[in-house]
Formats: C-alpha cells, structure tokens, sequence
C-alpha cells in the first residue's frame, strides 16, 4: 500500500499563490527592460550576439573537459574537436559581432522559412483531419516571415536579434503579470 501525503503540495501551492507579489514584480521589470530594449535594438542585438558567444564558449569548454574524461572512447578526438569549434565559434562572435549578427539573421531567416514550409506540407498532409488549416495558416505565416527576413538580410542584421529579444521580454512580462494577478485573485 503507497500513501501519498498531499499535504507538501497544498503547502507549495499555498507558497506559490502568497507569492503572487514577487510574479507581479519580475512581470514589470521584464516589461521595462523589453521597453528598454525595444529603444535600443543595436545595443540589445550586441547583447543577444554576446550572450549567445558566451554561451558557445563555456559549452565548449565543457565539452573539452568532458572529452578528457572519455579520452579512451573511440569518438574522443571528434567530442574534443567540437568542443574546440565550439570555442573558437564563440570567440569569433566575440571579435566580430556585426558578422555574427549577420549569420545568426541568415539562420534565423532560413530556419523560419524551412520551419514554415514543413508545416505547410504536413498540415497539408492532414487535410482529413480538424484543424489542419492551422497548420497551414501556421506555415504560411512562418514562411512570409522567413522571407521578409531574408529579403532585409543582411541591413536588418543591425536590429532584428535586438526586436525579437525585447518583444520576448515584453509577453515573458505580460504572462508573469498576468500569473501574478491570477494568482492574488486566488487568496
């Protein structure tokens, strides 16, 4: 026979709703700080490059010291060659964040608009089943957007990492705000 104390969970739930203050809070300050970005999209974009090179750099650190720690596997010398690509990736941002830029728009660009094809074909796929225009719809929008990337690229490498960072910031904030109230409305 298994117990199950339910009495922990209505004590984190409990946690949680008196904590509705501290959502309400970090929902403003992602809103602020998505404002602030949004006035600031060449300042924001080097943020994002810089953020995404750090986060090359220490991955590729790990896995050089991971590669270490397997050096018998027969795939060592291609963990330890990654790692070090991924290093020298990361520090190449660091030296050149406006080509940086460049690439992660031309990969965003591309990547949006195969994402957008897919759905076009697999909703297209699905057509005897509900909701298989949402698909479509989906993929089309994903596909135009994809494109207006690319037709900018690479003028708009300036601004466009620096947008969609602050306009994540802004609906990360709305949602926290949004919890917050809901969960204040529940005490």
């Amino acid at each position: 026979m298994t117990h199950i104390d339910r009495s922990h969970g209505a004590i984190a739930a409990d946690g949680i709703r008196a904590a509705w203050g501290w959502f309400v809070a970090l929902g403003a300050a992602f809103i602020v700080l998505g404002l602030v970005a949004s006035s600031h999209l060449l300042l924001a974009t080097l943020v994002t490059v810089y953020y995404l090179g750090a986060a090359m750099i220490v991955a590729g650190i790990l896995q050089i010291v991971q590669s270490f720690r397997i050096a018998r596997w027969s795939g060592f010398i291609l963990w330890l060659l990654s790692g070090v690509l991924y290093v020298a990736a990361g520090a190449a941002t660091f030296m050149n964040p406006s080509l940086a830029s460049s690439a992660m728009t031309l990969f965003l660009a591309l990547f949006t608009a195969a994402s957008g094809i897919m759905r076009i074909w697999l909703g297209a796929g699905a057509m005897s089943e509900r909701g298989w225009g949402w698909i479509v719809a989906s993929g089309i929008l994903s596909t135009v957007v994809g494109l207006l990337v690319l037709v900018g690229w690479p003028v708009n490498s300036t601004w466009l990492l620096g947008l969609i960072l602050s306009i994540d910031l802004i609906f990360q904030g709305c949602a926290l705000l949004g919890a917050g109230f809901r969960l204040r409305s529940m005490n």
